[in-house]
Order: structure tokens, then sequence, then C-alpha cells
């Protein structure tokens, strides 16, 4: 265990709370329960790690009681609605050991939830947004400045893509590779916006977050193992341009700079 510092666990948060959140919708079948799983399992942090200190894998931890708060949360539903005690049932009976929880190699859950939100059967534009939304964790008022709309109108259109999601019962998960190719445009073009994200931040203190820079190429390398297509390594290629010039973006003093073109 490690001591909790505030800017440890604001580190934490920020490094991990898009995969606990992406793990969780896998586990709950979710978008709303697994985010308010995930400020659950925050809230019980900041008040158990302090004294007991950080556990040696936050992750695994922030998603197995996270999942115990969704359980917690749907007996007590259930007081209401019989339909939430199997469901609660149901989630009890799949529970797997810390160790089980950590996902290796292209089974990543960050890249089922974008192949999900980016499934077919939803709206180009909620696809977008819903992965800006779930997968970067853009506020609903900053992916409707990017999109030049109102953010009721934005909010309205996440909502409906995720009762959409649970309608249909679209699973969550990365498509054979039959289906991959079709799939393909949607989801490069989520993980560029991704990337453009961290790039050139639309909020906060910093020009860059280098957590999402680096998360798109992670996500861009995990496709190119499972789609080797060129458009994939293309991809790959521009990021990794772009990011080795990404010092060259800031001065000294924090500001943006202009980077000389190579000839």
């Amino acid at each position: 265990m490690a001591e909790l510092s505030q800017a440890r666990l604001q580190e934490i948060y920020q490094n991990e709370s898009r995969r606990v959140l992406a793990t969780l919708i896998r586990l709950l079948g979710d978008f709303d329960l697994a985010e308010e799983a995930l400020h659950d399992a925050f809230a019980v942090a900041l008040t158990q790690w302090p004294s007991d200190g950080i556990p040696d894998n936050p992750r695994a931890w922030l998603v197995s009681t996270g999942r115990f708060k969704a359980i917690d949360q749907l007996r007590r539903k259930a007081r209401f609605n019989v339909s939430y005690e199997e469901v609660a049932e149901r989630l009890e009976a799949e529970l797997t050991t810390d160790d089980e929880l950590e996902v290796q190699g292209i089974e990543d859950d960050r890249l089922r939830l974008i192949f999900t939100c980016c499934h077919p059967s939803l709206a180009p534009e909620a696809r977008l947004a819903l992965t800006l939304r779930e997968v970067c964790g853009l506020t609903t008022e900053e992916i409707a400045s990017a999109f030049l709309t109102s953010t009721p109108t934005l909010a309205q259109r996440i909502v409906r893509a995720k009762a959409k999601i649970r309608d249909a019962k679209i699973p969550y998960e990365v498509p054979g590779p039959g289906q991959l190719p079709e799939r393909l445009d949607s989801v490069l073009h989520a993980i560029y916006l991704i990337f453009n994200e961290g790039y050139s931040a639309s909020s906060g203190d910093s020009l860059i977050r280098q957590d999402l820079t680096a998360e798109a190429i992670r996500l861009t390398r995990l496709l190119r193992e499972l789609l080797p297509e060129p458009e994939v390594e293309g991809l790959l290629a521009l990021l990794l341009l772009q990011d080795s010039r990404r010092a060259a973006r800031v001065s000294a003093g924090g500001d943006a700079g202009l980077v000389s073109e190579t000839r």
C-alpha cells in the first residue's frame, strides 16, 4: 500500500477513471449505472485510501468496489421493482477475482467501448458524441461546443444513443473479422478525435493532454493487431508523426508555439 495525497488521487482519477468506466460498462451492461458506480467507487477511495493506503492494483480495486456499489443500488431499487433484484443476482453470480478483472492483450475494454459507441445502428453524430463523452470523459458542454450545437440538443443525442444501445441489446464487444472492415471508418474517426482532443485540449489548464494522445496511439496499435489494414497503418503513422512534434508546440511558459515545417 502507498500513502495517498490529493495530487496522487487526482492522477489516479485522470489515468484510470475512463478505463474503470469502460470495464464497469462491460460488467454492468448499463452506461448510467456504470457512471454512478464509478463515482461511488472514487467516493469510497477518498474515504478509505487516506487511512488504508492505495491498493497495489487501484484499477481492479475501483472496478470491484464500483460493481459492489452497483449491486447494492440495484437491491435498493428492487424494493419497488422486482426486476432489479434479478439483475443484482445475476451480477453477483458473475463476480470474479481482482486478477481476472485485468484485461490483457487485444481484449481491451476501451476498444470494446469505442466499437459499441460506433455501432452502425447509431446515427453518425451520435456515435462521435457518445465516444467523446464516454471514452474521453469530455463534458456535454465541451462536446456541444465542438459540434457547434446547443448543450440540451447534444445531451438528448447522447441519451438517445445510450437508450438505443440498451434497448437494441447492442453487444459490448470487438466485432468478428467479418464485421471489422465495415465498422472501421467510424472507429478510426473516433480514435482520431480522441487524439485531436489531447493534442489541442478544448478545456483545462494545459494545451496538450498527453493521457489522451497516448491512449489514442495505444488503441490504434490494438486495432492494428485486429485489422492490419492500410487505413489503420496510416492513422497510426499520422498520430506518431504528430505526437513526435508535441514538445515543440508548447513554450517553456506553457504557451502555444509554432512548429516549423521540415523540408
